[in-house]
């Protein structure tokens, strides 16, 4: 809840008046927990129960990274509740992908020996990734079928993005089942998205989206 993106967008929402919740997951932030018992699962129940407990009526979900996964699943899980997305960088199915089908068999024969491997960070201390990340997010891998979200969403992705590549944003879309779905490319964005540049950009993309939505509703 404390990074540069989560804490423009509540000033940002809080200067036009707008509703804003935020939250960490399990094992993450100020959230109680180990990093290391998490799972997509998990914390796909998370994003559940804030929404199910902490909101009434049309939400816009903004996901970051995994988040950008997780705010896929709860679309799916509450469609009558989630009126648009915004993703950046999102990176569904990554622990299939991004991460098992490009480990060395050094690193597999690691997880599968001890059920855990500490993956270098570029961006703070080591992840301990444990095969129950790998194993349980094999149940809610998306991008092998059309992904049943009809919403309006909106994709940011950075071009010199290391983790997540650019092509992960556009094959995310074509797996969108609704058309009302934007990518918008920045050829010399990262990972995290959070220049001024970038924080300005999802306001604005925020901003559109939040008046689509209400132009819609009334």
């Amino acid at each position: 809840m404390s990074g540069n993106k989560a804490v423009f967008l509540e000033s940002h929402c809080r200067n036009r008046g707008q509703a804003f919740l935020c939250f960490d997951y399990f094992g993450h932030g100020a959230s109680s927990g180990q990093f290391s018992d998490g799972t997509i699962g998990r914390w796909r129940e998370d994003a559940l129960a804030v929404i199910d407990r902490l909101t009434e009526g049309p939400l816009i979900l903004v996901g970051s990274s995994m988040g950008g996964w997780i705010m896929l699943l709860a679309a799916l899980a509450r469609p009558a509740r989630v009126a648009g997305l915004v993703g950046i960088a999102a990176a569904p199915d990554f622990t299939e992908e991004l991460m098992w089908s490009r480990m060395t068999a050094p690193i597999k024969e690691q997880l599968l020996r001890d059920g855990e491997w500490h993956e270098p960070s570029r961006y703070g201390p080591d992840l301990p990734i444990t095969l129950k990340l790998i194993e349980e997010g094999r149940h809610h891998l998306l991008l092998g079928q059309p992904i049943a979200v009809n919403c309006p969403v909106r994709l940011l992705q950075g071009m010199e993005d290391p983790d997540v590549p650019w092509r992960w944003a556009v094959r995310t879309a074509e797996r969108l089942s609704g058309g009302d779905v934007t990518v918008t490319l920045v050829k010399d964005g990262d990972h995290r998205l959070s220049r001024p540049q970038d924080l300005a950009r999802l306001a604005a993309t925020v901003d559109a989206l939040s008046d689509e939505i209400a132009a819609k509703n009334f």
